[in-house]
């Protein structure tokens, strides 16, 4: 067996662990709210969360041509299997460790920064594809502020349209109405976290010679990364849940479906464009925004400040990681 194809399969099958790892790790994301205001058992939520990312990630394919296009070219690096290794091994590192700590950090920064820093180590900082790169970057910052003002907007709606409605009965309604927002928001966050592990098996097999340049990605690479996360959900990330769904503020179901509906449009948006964004930190700020909108004290400030710092290490912190790791992996192959 050659050493093209053991780097190969090593590859897919890192891929399809960081899927895995980032369904459990970001199961959170999509049914903390639902869970904290008891509209859906724990148990519930997390097959709902399954299934509906399941679905989500066999729909779109866009993210995974960004991420195997825009950061950089797999046919221009020469030792592009063991970078890509290397990044996986980074990402996946990074993500048991925030998980480990019950903090909701990004998949997303830890795959995009595990490549870049991986890349840079074999081959110099003219190796990254800059305008695609800054792009992905841009998407990665501005989504979370995008996410917090729809979310305080939201719920500033809500509070105008139910002011005089019955508290107890309004509650109990969007109990129920938190089940579908809950389903929607799996499904989009599906369509959007799944296509990045889609993506680093397409730039393997394009940097392999397994697939043409501009090839589309295949379907069996679908399916495996959809399962992967089906999977991956299944199992919850309980640590996060907490995190998500009750250290950030106390979470209403008025307050859950304003969030859930944030969290879903924005990561629908940003998967039309082709643009992977971190559906942790786009979540977790619409609970930030709706918090807010709701009562600024009633928001822990002290959670958001360690998801904020969280959010600025991963990108330097995975990149070095992944540029050591390059570093051993290159004495092997």
């Amino acid at each position: 067996m050659s050493v093209v194809l053991i780097l190969t399969i090593l590859i897919v099958i890192g891929a399809l662990a960081f899927d895995f790892i980032n369904g459990f790790h970001d199961t959170a994301n999509a049914i903390a709210t639902a869970v904290s205001t008891k509209a859906l058992k724990p148990r519930q939520a997390i097959m709902l969360a399954a299934s509906m990312n399941f679905l989500g990630a066999l729909t779109f394919t866009g993210v995974a041509k960004t991420i195997s296009k825009d950061i950089v070219d797999p046919f221009h690096l020469e030792h592009g299997s063991v970078v890509i290794l290397a990044a996986l091994l980074s990402a996946i590192a990074w993500n048991l460790i925030t998980w480990y700590f019950g903090i909701p950090s990004s998949s997303s920064h830890a795959l995009i920064g595990s490549i870049a820093g991986a890349a840079i180590a074999a081959e110099g900082l003219n190796v990254l594809n800059y305008s695609g790169f800054i792009k992905i970057i841009e998407a990665l910052i501005l989504s979370p502020i995008l996410a917090f003002t729809v979310g305080y907007i939201i719920y500033s709606i809500f509070k105008v349209v139910f002011k005089n409605f019955n508290l107890t009965k309004t509650n109990r309604n969007f109990r129920f109405i938190q089940i579908a927002t809950a389903a929607l928001q799996s499904y989009s966050h599906g369509t959007n976290d799944a296509q990045k592990s889609m993506g680093i098996i397409t730039m393997a097999l394009i940097a392999n010679q397994f697939l043409p340049h501009n090839a589309d990605v295949p379907f069996w690479v679908q399916l495996s990364c959809a399962t992967a996360m089906g999977l991956g959900t299944s199992i919850g990330g309980w640590k996060i849940i907490k995190t998500v769904g009750g250290k950030i503020m106390k979470i209403r179901p008025i307050n859950g479906v304003a969030a859930d509906l944030t969290g879903a449009a924005i990561i629908f948006g940003a998967t039309y464009i082709h643009l992977p964004v971190s559906t942790t930190h786009v979540i977790s700020s619409g609970i930030l925004g709706v918090g807010a909108s709701h009562r600024l004290k009633g928001v822990k400030w002290d959670t958001a400040q360690r998801m904020i710092i969280t959010w600025v290490i991963t990108l330097p912190i995975t990149a070095l990681i992944s540029a050591i790791i390059y570093f051993v992996l290159h004495f092997f192959f």
